[in-house]
């Protein structure tokens, strides 16, 4: 094109591959105003008219609405400020839609009813505040009116839910299960058993500092046992309930008896809840931690022993 030559609407539709119609409204909405008239009244632009439906052309492309390229094109706005904004703005629709093909993967897999489908979609659409105020809503009421372990609040607390902006459909799965799981009375009470038995355990001043080891030498001397075949009703299982006793004895400051094994019994029933280790899994899975392995049953295993 040449810089003093001047061009039909038919010309700049050629040029552009815009129909005709669309350079027209661009031209009768003041966007593109024809640089001249031809004698027979025919629109006549020049280069720089040209240009101009270049870049309208580009930011209605980019998704930029019509009375935002107006004030672009009259400097009201700079380009850049408008770039920026429409970024965000598709940042917002990209995560928006990453979140639905995580949803939709979900109920492929698992086969959900309709009813499951609106609350998977309703629950993963949360923000992260409003799913944070699902889980400290439960904390509150979990430990309310106790003086709990701070070092076990503060762990709870801790731990809360972070769905990614591109979560993976096991991520959905495990928010949506975490988030009926808190809602459960059921589990509820379980955890609030927990909360009163640490405070419980606070009052009287037991030592909870030299507990930390005890996990680990339960799973691996419960987990032989049973791994082994060993009954916990057996007399084979007696030895390995004296040792795992004798340990939490000294490990709590106390003798170990049968008065002390029977508040042993009551502490490791209170604690080994399959939703209480449900719930950290979930977390782990929903926050892309190392999911911990299941210890419940070699503690369901060490109390079945206890009881014998």
């Amino acid at each position: 094109m040449d810089g003093d030559t001047l061009y039909t609407i038919g010309d700049l539709a050629r040029r552009t591959g815009l129909p005709v119609r669309t350079i027209r409204f661009y031209s009768d909405a003041g966007v593109v105003p024809p640089t001249d008239r031809s004698p027979a009244g025919y629109r006549l632009y020049d280069i720089a008219a040209a240009t101009r439906l270049d870049l309208v052309r580009t930011l209605r492309d980019l998704g930029v609405d019509l009375t935002t390229v107006r004030r672009v094109l009259d400097r009201e706005v700079s380009v850049g400020d408008v770039a920026a904004a429409h970024a965000e703005a598709l940042d917002v629709q990209i995560r928006t839609l990453r979140l639905r093909r995580a949803v939709l993967r979900a109920v492929a897999k698992r086969g959900s009813a309709p009813e499951e489908v609106q609350l998977m979609h309703k629950l993963a659409r949360l923000s992260d505040e409003e799913r944070n105020r699902i889980i400290t809503g439960f904390l509150d009421e979990t430990f309310a009116g106790l003086e709990v372990n701070p070092e076990f609040a503060a762990k709870m607390r801790a731990a809360l839910p972070e769905l990614p902006d591109d979560p993976s459909p096991e991520q959905v799965d495990a928010w949506v299960e975490l988030a009926e799981l808190v809602g459960e009375p059921g589990f509820r009470a379980a955890v609030r058993r927990m909360a009163e038995f640490q405070s419980e355990e606070s009052a009287r001043g037991a030592a909870v500092e030299g507990l930390a080891g005890l996990t680990e030498l339960t799973a691996r001397k419960a987990g032989e046992a049973a791994g082994n075949g060993v009954d916990p009703a057996s007399d084979a299982a007696r030895p390995v309930v004296d040792e795992l006793a004798a340990a939490y004895a000294d490990a709590l400051g106390e003798q170990d008896g049968p008065e002390f094994r029977a508040r042993l019994l009551h502490r490791l029933e209170v604690g080994s809840d399959r939703r209480a280790e449900r719930y950290w899994q979930l977390l782990a899975v929903i926050n892309g931690w190392p999911v911990p392995p299941s210890l419940v049953p070699v503690f369901e295993w060490f109390i079945a022993a206890l009881r014998h």
